[in-house]
């Protein structure tokens, strides 16, 4: 069997950890940040945030050419500090929030997919957590 490649991408967001917190796992927050560019959206935003449940975000092109669903089953959650989930094709991906003291530094280390090449996964996943830092920062003015 082979081992799937880890890819790390990470930010550093000006805000608290209960605020960064509450807009990383809230739907209806999660649909205003997770996109990876301006012509993608979240369609729809389900999560249910405990050990064994499930989260749900509809992503789809803005002009309705294409759409999927990202889906998975936490493994852990550690509140303000730890996110572990397996998604449905049993990737593992762990999101670290680490405070320190000008903010907290948001680490996501997720197993690639066979899909894509992994720079452009990274991209992707880097794209989507600037979107989110951008979002947290904006909102606090």
């Amino acid at each position: 069997m082979k081992t799937k490649e880890s890819i790390t991408v990470e930010t550093l967001v000006k805000a608290s950890i209960e605020k960064i917190w509450r807009f990383w796992t809230s739907p209806e927050h999660i649909k205003k940040w997770n996109n990876a560019s301006e012509d993608w959206h979240t369609t729809r935003s389900e999560n249910d945030l405990r050990i064994g449940g499930k989260f749900l975000f509809r992503m789809e092109a803005k002009d309705g050419s294409f759409g999927f669903d990202f889906e998975g089953i936490y493994d852990v959650i550690i509140t303000n500090e730890k996110i572990s989930y397996t998604l449905l094709d049993d990737r593992k991906v762990t999101v670290l929030f680490v405070q320190i003291e000008n903010g907290v530094k948001i680490i996501e280390i997720f197993d690639a997919e066979e899909e894509n090449t992994p720079e452009l996964q990274k991209q992707g996943w880097q794209a989507i957590l600037n979107n989110f830092k951008t979002y947290v920062e904006k909102s606090m003015k």
